[in-house]
């Protein structure tokens, strides 16, 4: 047997909940001559068949006829003394709820005028205020389908983020700048966001960028970069990753050679690698097409090929790559190669 409600109120004794939904489930039957008691920094709003009608501010309400003429228009009947009517209420929050967090659940890609793409996070925190319970209820209740406020919240955090990525965008500037603009991309994350929450009768009182920066992987890039002395030389910085890339191919388990053999080979490859990505980008993506594949690993025969060798050898050390034990053994190696051949 449905329940009849003659007394409808909600004290939010944690103080934390937009809105509470009465009945939780399905419709309540409320009966003419309730009692609707809704209190300081409260509203009660009447809520049937996707659409919130009347709305009570604070203060204790006797419900007639006379104060909900849009729910007795839109159910269509007309109601005797004590005829129960079929209906929901949402008791919203009209406080200012701060502090509330926001950050990227996953990185945002951008282009970036220094690194080409690059991973940027972001965090911060935000505060609003519902100011029109009737279209705060009728745009996240009847459009959104949600009430409770875990959704709520996390409905806030998305448009929060789409206006951040937007804004990031159009801003254009490398990663490593973004850090240094806080302040700015507050004020324009506001600005952008603040109309999306308007439209849906909220003000949008504050919100803060605690945090905007490269993820570690795009950090770790930018370090790598640095280190090289080659930040704005992009054929160095393709050297480099080149011979790393075959440097780690070389010294893979079952390989089929020798640690001396394997690193050398992955050296000059990488030089050889390193030179054939900086000519293909100089050409047209049609002569690229037509360009054989770069032959497989060999180990370094000739006098020219040793010498490179040899010089990647001095890079790799002065970048770190290798100790210098291991420098030692390796240039004696294919220096006494070199000998052999008369170099």
């Amino acid at each position: 047997m449905a329940r009849v409600f003659d007394i409808v109120e909600f004290v939010d004794e944690s103080r934390s909940e937009m809105v509470r939904r009465i009945p939780e489930r399905g419709s309540g039957d409320f009966r003419i001559g309730s009692q609707v008691i809704v209190r300081d920094s409260q509203a009660a709003v009447f809520f049937r068949d996707g659409r919130a009608l009347d709305v009570f501010g604070p203060g204790a309400h006797t419900i007639a006829t006379a104060n909900i003429p849009l729910l007795v228009d839109y159910v269509g009947k007309a109601f005797s003394g004590q005829t129960p009517f079929k209906a929901e209420v949402y008791f919203v929050s009209l406080r200012e709820f701060t502090d509330l967090k926001w950050g990227t659940p996953t990185p945002i890609t951008i282009k970036d005028p220094e690194l080409g793409m690059a991973r940027v996070q972001a965090r911060g925190s935000y505060a609003f205020q519902l100011t029109d319970p009737q279209l705060f209820v009728n745009k996240i209740v009847g459009t959104q389908g949600i009430y409770r406020t875990t959704e709520i919240q996390g409905f806030f955090r998305s448009i929060i983020l789409t206006k951040l990525t937007d804004l990031i965008g159009e801003i254009g500037k490398s990663v490593i700048e973004l850090a240094g603009m806080a302040e700015e991309i507050t004020m324009g994350a506001r600005a952008k966001a603040a109309e999306e929450f308007a439209a849906r009768g909220i003000n949008l009182t504050s919100i803060y960028v605690e945090y905007v920066g490269p993820t570690e992987d795009t950090a770790r890039a930018i370090d790598e970069r640095a280190s090289m002395g080659a930040l704005g030389d992009m054929q160095a910085y393709m050297q480099f990753q080149a011979a790393r890339a075959m440097r780690d191919a070389a010294q893979q388990p079952g390989g089929g050679a020798s640690e001396g053999m394997g690193l050398g080979a992955g050296l000059g490859m990488g030089m050889t690698m390193a030179q054939m990505m900086s000519q293909s980008m100089q050409q047209p993506a049609q002569q690229q097409a037509q360009q054989p594949p770069p032959a497989g690993p060999a180990v370094p025969k000739t006098v020219q090929e040793i010498q490179d060798t040899l010089d990647n050898l001095d890079m790799r050390l002065a970048a770190g790559e290798i100790s210098e034990a291991t420098y030692d053994k390796l240039y004696a190696k294919w220096e006494a190669k070199l000998h052999e051949l008369g170099g």
